[in-house]
């Protein structure tokens, strides 16, 4: 079987610079690793670091901001410092998991991990130097950052700092990680909801909010949701292979419901949420993306394919994608509520 991924259709010639940057942001993997060729290192590098779900750390970055402008607490260049450390800490965590994956055996040549999409390391399209040398300039980028609200924010921007390195550590690259015990998808949910959104809202302004507490539950399970529908797909791999995630330890049917209540409850408690006053009713835009919702627990309802449709993209993954796609809409709408919320914070019903 081959390394690389299998070929998704024609393509437009990939290109050097700006214009191929974007394109590492919004598209999949080139489908050959011999296509990494003629990009740039930066290009190679952000495709390495899977950048087009980086998007994921970015909204909750925004997030957090927004929620400091509501409260007119809003400081500039903590905002910055914070979306650019955010995105540069889930690039290390996409490029560890790869690392760590391949050097345990985990993402052997029949892993649905090397189905999906090009593993950067196992099918040669970057040499180990090349990741190690990305690597080591982010984590002096993340190192950086940590120093300054260290400096900034005092003792606990120490604890917040603490427990996401704790948090990147344990995922996979501990010796017994977190998504071999049935917790790293809980650990997603407590990263990309708490502590980014209400860690963030903290280094931004220097205060804490239960406001920004609340408002962090509905992207946490929104990106939880897209971590159990991975997981989902590759339970009989995972299984195999000792990997107890959190749909192992269920079992497909109980890991599909706990899905649907997952992404339900992004809605409930959003609804909730500003029925308390924690929110502006400017959320409610979420209800634009309620039909990929539906989507998604029709299609969390029953068992996947046991083939993909005709031109489906990035089997074996079933639903992973339906989460991941809803998600996405629903991240930039709760963004935009957020946003009309920051301009006119007073809006009541």
């Amino acid at each position: 079987m081959s390394t690389s991924a299998p070929a998704l259709g024609k393509r437009p010639p990939l290109q050097r610079g700006p214009f191929a940057w974007t394109r590492a942001f919004t598209g999949f993997y080139p489908a050959r690793a011999e296509e990494f060729g003629h990009l740039d290192p930066v290009t190679r590098f952000l495709y390495a670091a899977r950048s087009v779900i980086l998007v994921i750390s970015a909204q909750s970055a925004i997030m957090a901001g927004l929620l400091a402008a509501t409260d007119r607490r809003f400081e500039v260049l903590p905002f910055v410092l914070v979306f650019v450390g955010y995105v540069v800490l889930h690039a290390i965590s996409n490029l560890s998991n790869d690392f760590f994956g391949y050097r345990r055996g985990h993402d052997t040549e029949d892993s649905p991990r090397r189905r999906y999409t090009l593993h950067p390391i196992a099918s040669g399209a970057v040499t180990a130097r090349f990741l190690a040398t990305g690597l080591l300039v982010l984590s002096a980028v993340a190192l950086a950052i940590s120093i300054y609200f260290v400096v900034l924010r005092g003792w606990p921007a120490v604890g917040l700092t603490v427990a996401g390195a704790i948090l990147l550590y344990a995922y996979d690259a501990a010796p017994k990680a977190l998504k071999e015990l049935g917790l790293g998808e809980i650990a997603a949910f407590l990263v990309w909801g708490p502590l980014m959104i209400g860690g963030g809202y903290y280094v931004i302004t220097g205060h804490w909010s239960g406001a920004a507490f609340v408002a962090s539950v509905p992207p946490g399970l929104g990106v939880m949701s897209i971590l159990v529908g991975k997981h989902i797909d590759q339970r009989g791999f995972d299984r195999e292979h000792h990997q107890r995630t959190l749909p192992v330890v269920l079992g497909e049917r109980g890991a599909r419901i706990l899905n649907q209540t997952a992404v339900a409850g992004m809605y409930v408690v959003a609804a909730v949420a500003v029925a308390l006053g924690e929110l502006t009713p400017f959320v409610a835009l979420i209800l634009v993306a309620a039909p990929r919702a539906l989507r998604a627990l029709r299609v969390m309802g029953a068992p996947a394919p046991a083939e993909p449709p005709a031109g489906y993209v990035g089997w074996p993954l079933w639903y992973h994608r339906v989460c991941l796609v809803h998600n996405r809409g629903f991240g930039w709408l709760y963004v935009i509520g957020l946003g009309l919320g920051a301009i006119w914070p007073a809006a009541t019903f």
